[in-house]
């Protein structure tokens, strides 16, 4: 089976896969603890990074869905990723069985609307194309990833811990009303 990953252009980023040559900037990224901080996630060494990232090419093969290397148009630099993914982090019936979004972006671009435009862009492509629930995991003390997932529409299903930091999960049935 093979599947190809659609470029999604916006007013200032393209999403697209992921290429070889991306790498070092993938595990830059993963290795920043300011980048970290606010997913919920841990900094990854580079081997771990090497594996996430080989499986983010994986996931997009067995599934038809993965990430999307989110890069600015303006500079043609890799600001971060977003995208849907399978976590398998055992969090319940009512969680584990559905796509997880993600988004993460580096310090430098946080704050410049990049994580709203590119996530929107994500989750629009995915109510076109695998339409259904969607779930996600935003550190609790992550109050812009809240509000962006908000905007999304998700909703608060439970707080709960992932790798000691406290996680809110949440859920989103479909696009939000218009």
């Amino acid at each position: 089976m093979i599947r190809s990953v659609p470029n999604i252009n916006t007013a200032r980023l393209t999403l697209r896969a992921m290429k070889p040559e991306d790498f070092n900037r993938f595990a830059q990224i993963w290795a920043a603890r300011d980048a970290m901080r606010n997913s919920g996630a841990i900094p990854l060494s580079r081997g771990k990074a090497w594996e996430a990232f080989l499986r983010n090419a994986g996931h997009w093969e067995m599934t038809g869905f993965g990430q999307w290397a989110v890069v600015e148009q303006k500079t043609r630099i890799m600001v971060g990723q977003t995208g849907f993914y399978f976590s398998a982090c055992a969090y319940g019936e009512d969680y584990d069985p559905f796509p997880e979004a993600g988004w993460i972006l580096t310090p430098e671009a946080q704050g410049s609307g990049f994580g709203r435009e590119a996530a929107e862009a994500a989750h629009d492509w995915f109510d076109r194309v695998i339409p259904g629930p969607i779930v996600a995991r935003v550190a609790a003390e992550n109050t812009a990833s809240l509000r962006l997932a908000a905007h999304l529409g998700y909703e608060e299903m439970r707080e709960t811990e992932c790798g000691g930091e406290s996680v809110v999960l949440l859920r989103r049935n479909g696009p939000p009303a218009a």
